[in-house]
């Protein structure tokens, strides 16, 4: 029987169980997905477990993402260049690390490249999954990409991978048209975000990479003003659905159940 995992602190609000444990039934696997609240000192423990075959893969969330990788045996070319792995596993007697939030990304926004392209994206947040944002918008070649974070040692190690992107001051307001939350801030409903969304103004895109909750603060603060609005949700699926294949050599489908299983 297959045993997968995804971990992370705060772990309770991740929904990966509710959609692997769905695939895993539908194809019948036999296998279980669980949730596991850890700390740093059980990462080694963990990469062991998949070493010796114990656990077939694991999903990583914050704060893990670049904390893991000192315990890989080797990186794929986007994991590398973010240094944010999501996904582990073994392969070829090697525990490998993956990063597929840069392709669940990618895919959950190639529709709206008309705000990016040419625009001017501003990201709250550093760390995380932000590299992994950064990589895919360079490709849809925006106008300048703002950073801005609530402290300055993760900015100053963002700068060293992306020499390109401008840092400004958390709090501060620029003009911008893509306006991405990378931040946790939001998983807790009273969670707010410091920026003027009147003075961002109105027919801009927001996304949030959070989704659960479906609608965050700074969602509703930028649908009020009548701003176009995207939650994680689909960038969730298709990371998922790269890490389902990438442990069980096919693709799981991405249909209307699947997308309307998160819902309830």
């Amino acid at each position: 029987m297959k045993r997968f995992l995804v971990i992370g602190n705060p772990i309770a609000h991740s929904l990966s169980p509710k959609l692997h444990n769905y695939w895993l039934s539908k194809y019948k696997i036999k296998g279980n997905y669980e949730k596991k609240l850890i700390n740093d000192e059980d990462l080694s423990g963990l990469i062991l477990k998949v070493k010796n075959e114990e656990i077939d893969g694991i999903n990583i969330t914050v704060p893990f993402k670049t904390k893991i990788i000192s315990y890989l045996d080797y990186l794929s070319e986007e994991a590398n260049i973010t240094q944010s792995v999501n996904t582990v596993f073994k392969k070829n007697e090697k525990v490998v690390g993956i990063n597929t939030d840069t392709i669940g990304f990618e895919l959950s926004i190639k529709k709206f490249e008309k705000f990016i392209k040419n625009k001017i994206v501003l990201i709250l947040g550093a760390g995380g999954v932000v590299p992994s944002l950064i990589y895919v918008l360079k490709k849809f070649n925006p106008l300048k990409i703002l950073v801005t974070n609530r402290t300055s040692s993760k900015l100053i190690e963002l700068k060293k991978k992306f020499p390109d992107i401008k840092i400004i001051n958390w709090g501060e307001t620029p003009s911008a048209d893509f306006i991405l939350n990378g931040t946790s801030l939001g998983l807790k409903l009273n969670d707010q975000i410091n920026i003027d969304y009147n003075k961002i103004g109105t027919n801009k895109f927001y996304y949030d990479v959070i989704y659960n909750p479906p609608k965050t603060n700074f969602l509703k603060q930028a649908e009020i003003r009548k701003n176009k609005i995207l939650n994680g949700k689909m960038m969730f699926l298709f990371q998922a659905q790269q890490a389902f294949c990438l442990w069980n050599n096919f693709e799981p489908e991405i249909n209307d159940e699947v997308i309307h299983l998160l819902d309830d």
